[in-house]
């Protein structure tokens, strides 16, 4: 494989084994991906910290091994632990967009791998769904804190588009269930 055929190959390596994953999702991953990465950059003007969206690896266990992993957004504030294209640090957020390939990844392995690096907060989107479940470390283990499942029509009685949902460790990071799945129809 050429260097130019690596720039568009995506992999990761949980527990010694390589994950191909290409071929690159669908474009509703992307639109949703896209939309949540937008709100965090905008709300990290002038911070310290970086949201990064598909293309910053996440070296979960860099004094055992060279496992990493590639969320689709992770957000990072020290950065003494970013280098080249990996970060080894605790991320603060981290949100997976589930597609069908990697969905039970998603939600087991690379879950357990966050939960145990002590990443705070985890969400799991579901953009065939469009629903978002956010996951807050508690004591150690990953509680749901909150399940979403969107409903944009104003005559049903659960409309649930302007639902409000806030980063843990940025309160003033909110974006509504109809801003993540914005250009889903």
């Amino acid at each position: 494989m050429g260097l130019a055929d690596k720039e568009h190959w995506r992999d990761e390596k949980i527990d010694g084994v390589v994950y191909d994953m290409s071929p690159a999702p669908g474009y509703r991953h992307g639109i949703v991906n896209g939309n949540i990465y937008t709100v965090i950059k905008q709300a990290l003007k002038n911070s310290i910290c970086l949201v990064s969206m598909e293309n910053l690896d996440f070296k979960y266990h860099p004094e055992e091994n060279d496992d990493y992993v590639c969320p689709d957004i992770m957000v990072i504030c020290d950065r003494k632990h970013l280098k080249g294209g990996s970060y080894s640090g605790i991320p603060k957020f981290i949100a997976e967009t589930l597609s069908p390939s990697s969905a039970k990844r998603d939600r087991i392995e690379k879950k357990e791998i966050y939960e145990k690096a002590g990443v705070e907060e985890y969400w799991i989107v579901f953009p065939q769904g469009k629903s978002v479940e956010v996951y807050y470390l508690q004591d150690g283990e990953y509680v749901l804190e909150q399940a979403h499942i969107l409903q944009d029509d104003k005559e049903d009685e659960d409309y649930n588009a302007e639902t409000e949902i806030s980063l843990r460790a940025f309160p003033h990071i909110k974006m509504t269930l109809s801003e993540i799945f914005e250009g889903m129809d």
